[in-house]
């Protein structure tokens, strides 16, 4: 079965009530995205402690899900209607059914991220069985090790942890992070996702993989420092984290999710407290890393 897709621009100030009004006026569904995703205006949205999240973006595409015998036209007349908004200019296009399983699946393949090390989606078999391969389904969850910002901090682990470290990982999303650690050998290791679904993706994958990482909501966490606490968020809310993660870092911090313009401010956040410096690079990203002073 197919669907009818129509596409069109709103700002911060229209997004949500357009949004309900498509629906209102015939929409199966719609979604929200990011119109300058993917460029150096884009404006990622955080739900972290002290940072408000701002639900939309400066720019929105609505995208509405219809049947394909829908008058798109009507429709998109009477939801702008509503709002009292000029007929938007919009795109229409159709979209095949199919198994959204399937083609999610599809965007995954096994990672290499050093000579010895893999992360393997759930559903692949290792490519090379004699490696370290960790098992990872993203399920709603951050994380494949296939984002430059996640492979930076990967590498890092494999380089740095010798084993029977105490590890946070503070914004676990799927968990990756944490369980690499502790297959490195860490032996205690903690994840923090302010997402609950993360919480349970990251539980899922340290109990395929077999490990005894632990995972919390920040409510819910164990008030301890660790030896090391790896952060890849991105850079505001780390600058805006930096006295949670100072105090619960006793000696190494790295941090990653950082864009190379931002690099100096997330250094001048943390330099009270660490000797930071910028230590790898990969597409654009770096990771700063550094010890207590």
């Amino acid at each position: 079965m197919a669907w009818l897709a129509i596409r069109l621009l709103a700002g911060a100030d229209h997004a949500e009530e357009l949004s309900d009004a498509l629906i209102e006026a015939g929409a199966l569904s719609v979604t929200c995205d990011d119109a300058d995703a993917g460029t150096p205006v884009e404006a990622p949205q955080f739900g972290e402690p002290g940072i408000d999240a701002p639900g939309v973006w400066p720019r929105n595409v609505l995208t509405a899900l219809l049947p394909t015998d829908a008058d798109a036209e009507s429709i998109v007349a009477t939801a702008a209607g509503v709002c009292g908004l000029p007929q938007p200019t919009y795109t229409t296009a159709l979209v095949e059914d199919e198994d959204w399983v399937r083609t999610t699946q599809a965007q995954f393949e096994p990672i290499r991220v050093t000579e010895a090390l893999w992360i393997v989606p759930s559903w692949c078999a290792p490519p090379d069985p004699a490696a370290l391969n960790i098992s990872i389904d993203p399920g709603l969850a951050f994380g494949t090790g296939s984002h430059p910002t996640t492979s930076l901090m990967l590498r890092w682990l494999a380089r740095t942890l010798k084993g029977g470290e105490t590890v946070l990982d503070y914004g676990c999303g799927s968990g990756i992070l944490a369980i690499v650690a502790a297959r490195l050998g860490a032996r205690d290791v903690v994840g923090i996702d302010i997402d609950p679904q993360a919480v349970l993706a990251a539980h899922d994958n340290a109990a395929k993989n077999g490990v005894a990482a632990r995972f919390f909501t920040p409510d819910a966490t164990p008030d301890q420092t660790a030896e090391i606490v790896v952060a890849n968020i991105l850079a505001n809310p780390l600058v805006v984290l930096a006295p949670l993660i100072t105090g619960r870092c006793s000696h190494t911090v790295a941090l990653s999710g950082i864009l190379e313009a931002q690099a100096e401010e997330v250094i001048a956040a943390y330099a009270p407290h660490f000797r930071l410096a910028v230590t790898d690079r990969e597409d654009g990203w770096v990771l700063i890393t550094g010890v207590r002073q």
